[in-house]
C-alpha cells in the first residue's frame, strides 16, 4: 500500500468520532450546519499546530527535573498549551460565525454558549484526526486505540474550551472556570495514561465520562432553549 493510502486510512480511521458527532447533529437536528461543522473541525485540526510550536519553547531540562518537571510536562506543556491553542482557533471560529443565537429550520434554537461547546466538540476530533494520523503513522497498532480514549477527551475538553470562548466576555471568571477544567482533565488523563501503577483503564472512564457530561450538557443546553418555529 502507497505512502498516499495508508495516510487516507489514517484520517480515515480517526475520523470515526468526528462522523459520529455530525450524525448526532443530524438526527438531533441541531442547527448546525456542514459548513460550520467543516469549519469547526478544521479550526481543531489547524489548533495542532500552534500547541506543537508552544511545545518546543519548553527546554528539556525543565520538563525531566523531577515530580516538578513531571507537572511541567503533562500539565503546562501538553496539556495546557493544547487547550490554549484549541481556544486560539475556537476564537478565530467564532469571528468568522459571530451570532448570538442560531436557529434551524425545524425550529429549534440553542443559546451561544452551547453552540460553542458543539463547535468547541467538534474541534475536539478534529485536533484528534491529526494527531490520531501522526501517532498511527509511527505505529499502527495504537490508531484504533486512540480513538476510542484520546478522541473522547480531546471532545469532552474542547467542548468545555468552545464554550469558555463563548463566555469570555460576559462571565470571565465562569470561561476561565471552564477553560482550567479542560485542561485538568487534560492532564490527569495524561498523567495516569504515563505513570507506572496507575490502570490505564481509568484514563479511558475519565476520557469517556468527560465526554458523556458535554454531551448531556449540549444535548440538555438545546433542548431547554427550544423554540418551536410556528410560521408558515
Amino acid at each position: 500500500m502507497s505512502g498516499l493510502w495508508v495516510l487516507v486510512l489514517l484520517i480515515s480511521i480517526s475520523s470515526i468520532p468526528a462522523v459520529a458527532a455530525y450524525i448526532w447533529f443530524r438526527i438531533a437536528k441541531y442547527s448546525f450546519t456542514l459548513v460550520e461543522f467543516l469549519f469547526a473541525l478544521l479550526a481543531g485540526a489547524a489548533a495542532v499546530f500552534p500547541a506543537l510550536l508552544m511545545q518546543t519553547l519548553f527546554p528539556a531540562s525543565i520538563t525531566a527535573s523531577g515530580r516538578g518537571g513531571i507537572f511541567i510536562e503533562i500539565f503546562i506543556r501538553i496539556a495546557l498549551t493544547e487547550e490554549l491553542s484549541r481556544l486560539l482557533m475556537l476564537f478565530i471560529l467564532f469571528l468568522i460565525f459571530r451570532r448570538s443565537e442560531l436557529r434551524s429550520q425545524e425550529g429549534i434554537s440553542y443559546s451561544a454558549v452551547q453552540h460553542g461547546a458543539a463547535a468547541g466538540l467538534v474541534a475536539g476530533f478534529g485536533f484528534a484526526i491529526i494527531e490520531g494520523a501522526i501517532y498511527g503513522a509511527a505505529d499502527t497498532g495504537v490508531l484504533l486505540l486512540r480513538v476510542f480514549t484520546a478522541a473522547p477527551l480531546h471532545g469532552a475538553c474542547g467542548s468545555r474550551v468552545g464554550a469558555a470562548a463563548i463566555m469570555f466576555h460576559s462571565s470571565p471568571y465562569l470561561a476561565l472556570f471552564r477553560f482550567l477544567a479542560a485542561t485538568a482533565i487534560h492532564g490527569i488523563y495524561n498523567f495516569m495514561i504515563i505513570m507506572p501503577g496507575f490502570p490505564s483503564i481509568v484514563a479511558v472512564l475519565i476520557a469517556l465520562s468527560a465526554l458523556f457530561s458535554s454531551i448531556v450538557s449540549i444535548w440538555n443546553g438545546s433542548k431547554s432553549k427550544g423554540i418551536e418555529n410556528t410560521g408558515a
